[in-house]
């Protein structure tokens, strides 16, 4: 329910700021008695589909601390918690970037994220289940991936390519919708039911193409993260990792984590596209195939 809650929360604080930034902006209605403004449109897609997903990359770590309840190690007092801050900051200094906050979140499942809006104010978070499920050398590599986000900047390079297909996906839907309403429904002046009842379904339609697009994305950056996490901890390491996940079957992570975990979702054929991990299998041949 906390989740929930919060989800909502933020998506409403967001649209408020976006609707603000429109005003000032002194954009005119996208919608008139003549038809689209086109410009119009084009801004009000700008602002909200790049601005919504930029908002939340600069929130994500106070979304992140709040959905899972991770606690950030202030002051380092038993060895697991010094021995974390310590492997951390090794690996960040080998991956060239300012130090994470490092947390806990209380869990029994497996797992591990990373999320900030960039290379240097990032926050790196375990589950308490992985540390107590994984050896320190199965750990390391874990950290490593996730170090290995931060560095290569994914938080902020997936927020682009999800800004840029949202804009696309909100202004395409609404021309559709605006054609579908003037040349088969014969509406000559303003908008008529079939103007929005034909944007919402080509915004799904487009959203569902949309999120193809943004997984596969998101699955190429796994591997290459796999391999950061190799170079960091050890290449035996992060495929001792990766088989440890395997026979542990870790539970997703929330919507806004879950592209930056260490662990993904299990699935094949049209699931497969909407996977924001490669099935561990193909990660693992990938280590041992480069090895």
């Amino acid at each position: 329910m906390k989740r929930v809650f919060l989800f909502l929360a933020t998506n409403m604080a967001i649209v408020m700021v976006l609707s603000i930034t429109m005003r000032l902006l002194g954009v005119e209605p996208y919608l008139n008695e003549q038809g689209l403004n086109l410009g119009s449109l084009l801004i009000f897609a700008a602002v909200f589909g790049m601005g919504g997903s930029f908002i939340s990359l600069a929130i994500s770590k106070w979304s992140a601390k709040r959905a899972v309840g991770a606690q950030v190690i202030a002051t380092p007092s038993t060895p697991d918690e010094i021995w974390l801050v310590n492997t951390v900051r090794s690996q960040a200094q080998a991956a060239g970037i300012g130090m994470p906050e490092v947390a806990i979140y209380d869990s029994p499942e497996v797992n591990a994220f990373a999320t900030g809006w960039n290379k240097n104010n990032a926050l790196v978070a375990v589950s308490s289940g992985l540390l107590r499920a994984m050896s320190r050398a199965e750990a390391e590599a874990v950290l490593g991936h996730e170090v290995s986000h931060v560095a290569n900047g994914d938080m902020v390079t997936l927020a682009l390519i999800q800004g840029v297909v949202n804009t696309f996906v909100m202004f395409l839907s609404r021309v559709i919708g605006h054609v579908v309403d003037r040349v088969v429904f014969k509406t000559e002046r303003g908008h008529g039911p079939a103007f929005f009842v034909s944007m919402i379904v080509a915004e799904l339609v487009l959203g569902v193409l949309a999120s193809i697009i943004v997984m596969w994305f998101s699955r190429r950056r796994e591997f290459r993260a796999d391999h950061g996490g190799a170079t960091l901890a050890g290449r035996q390491k992060m495929i001792a990792a990766l088989e440890a996940l395997q026979r542990q079957h870790p539970a997703p992570l929330p919507d806004k984590m879950a592209a930056f975990g260490i662990a993904g979702g299990i699935g094949g054929g049209l699931k497969r596209l909407f996977m924001t991990h490669p099935p561990l299998e193909e990660r693992i041949a990938a280590l041992k195939a480069s090895a």
